[in-house]
């Protein structure tokens, strides 16, 4: 089972970045994200294995979140980097509650052996991939990142959940409340 965690988008969020990516779309023909999988990931988990499935949902039940997380999401850039991208994406601003929801998510996972992520904790909302098998242009795409000021009104996260991506498609298996 590949899975991670992470914090889905209210429609109020959800709609502005639809929007935008409807008005990217043009520029490059990549893989661009469909609405029922815009997320934020607070830590991918990757393969585990189904027979502890429970042993991990319970174990992520365990985290307790102070607050609910207040979440901005303003601007767009590439990961990596603008220079090799890979994929592109509107950055949601990493408040110390996020961030500690994504630490305190890899403290639980540490104590089920799974090694914590060695990068900076980088919140995002992916709206395309480029694949390696894309050979189209990616400058006008590129341009319009650079030019194109991006933000959401805030909003208020009360829960995380835990994803099955399997098959295109991400499933929600767990709901935790913040």
């Amino acid at each position: 089972m590949r899975l991670f965690t992470g914090i889905a988008l209210p429609p109020e969020a959800s709609a502005p970045v639809l929007a935008l990516v409807d008005q990217l779309k043009p520029l490059a023909h990549i893989a661009w994200t469909k609405a029922e999988k815009l997320h934020i990931t607070t830590r991918f988990i990757g393969e585990w294995p189904e027979s502890r499935l429970e042993e991990l949902k319970q174990a992520l039940s365990t985290i307790q979140a102070p607050q609910p997380v207040d979440i901005r999401i303003h601007g767009l850039a590439w990961l990596p980097n603008p220079h090799r991208p890979l994929t592109v994406h509107a950055a949601v601003e990493a408040t110390e509650p996020l961030k500690q929801l994504a630490a305190d998510t890899d403290a639980v996972l540490l104590q089920l052996g799974l090694i914590p992520e060695p990068r900076a904790y980088r919140p995002h909302v992916t709206l395309g991939r480029i694949r390696r098998q894309d050979r189209d242009p990616i400058g006008p795409l590129q341009h319009a990142v650079e030019q194109t000021r991006f933000s959401v009104a805030p909003f208020r996260a009360t829960s995380f959940h835990l994803y099955l991506s399997a098959n295109g498609t991400y499933t929600k298996l767990s709901d935790y409340p913040l």
